[in-house]
């Protein structure tokens, strides 16, 4: 196999990397991809930076026997707090989603203000303020956890009443600080885009961080020139493979995750990390 032919490797605590892995193939509809689901050991967002980085190389680790050319952490906890072990430990090319919406923040912001919302560990930990600091130091940073979001999307509570009280519990603290820019620091986020966008009013930007990191993952792909070659082959052209790993009973990462990624999965392979 060709290095360009190579498969993404991307890896989440559970089905919310699936936005991501979304924009993934909407962008390069042409790679091979295998997704890891670390289903046994989720939420990551409220477990100690430790525990999380040692998740984190175990999936890294079994995504590497694939010969992936590209490793994606499609969460926002795991980068947040493993990016830098995950760096030092393996030599491949990798993508974490702060990164890609820090840097899409500090280009939409007009007025310096940009807030930040995820998990309790996500914000925390304060990865999307150096991130953003890093880049721009004059940029104020505003962190809101909304840990309620995550339950909500999982149960299909999308633009429920109750989750417009919520989302307005959590984010109107954010509204009065001015912020002109939002960054949805949790792959589930996304799907609540309507209602946050609906709460926040048009004066403010969502960075989606799922469509960032699609776009930094052509980007480095392009630069390292490991873009899949156009898949002729015979009419119709070879679909590209896509391979489900869970750490846990299938069953809930198929019903919802076929929500999450707008198209049916059908088969997901349980595996040990042990």
């Amino acid at each position: 196999m060709t290095n360009a032919k190579r498969p993404i490797g991307i890896f989440d605590s559970g089905i919310g990397g699936l936005t991501v892995l979304k924009e993934i193939i909407r962008i390069l509809p042409g790679e091979d991809t295998l997704y890891l689901g670390d289903t046994a050991h989720l939420p990551y967002g409220t477990k100690s930076e430790e525990t999380v980085t040692k998740y984190s190389i175990q999936n890294t680790r079994f995504l590497l026997q694939f010969n992936i050319k590209l490793l994606v952490v499609a969460c926002n906890t795991a980068s947040a707090v493993s990016l830098s072990a995950l760096r030092k430990e393996f030599s491949l090319p990798l993508v974490g989603v702060i990164e890609a919406g820090a840097r899409a923040a500090v280009k939409v912001t007009k007025n310096g203000k940009v807030g930040i919302i995820g998990t309790e560990t996500t914000v925390r930990s304060s990865a999307y303020t150096r991130e953003i600091k890093a880049i721009r130091a004059d940029i104020d940073t505003i962190g809101q956890a909304c840990p309620l979001f995550v339950p909500l999307v999982e149960e299909g509570w999308i633009q429920d009443d109750i989750t417009l009280s919520i989302v307005e519990r959590y984010l109107t603290p954010l509204k009065k600080e001015g912020i002109d820019t939002l960054v949805l620091g949790c792959t589930h986020y996304p799907l609540l885009k309507k209602t946050i966008q609906q709460v926040m009013g048009s004066g403010v930007t969502l960075i989606d961080s799922a469509e960032e990191t699609a776009l930094e993952v052509k980007a480095m792909l392009t630069q390292l020139g490991l873009i899949a070659p156009e898949r002729e082959g015979n009419l119709p052209a070879v679909a590209a493979a896509r391979r489900f790993f869970v750490t846990d009973v299938p069953l809930r990462f198929e019903e919802q995750g076929s929500r999450f990624l707008g198209e049916k999965i059908s088969t997901v392979e349980r595996i040990d990390l042990g």
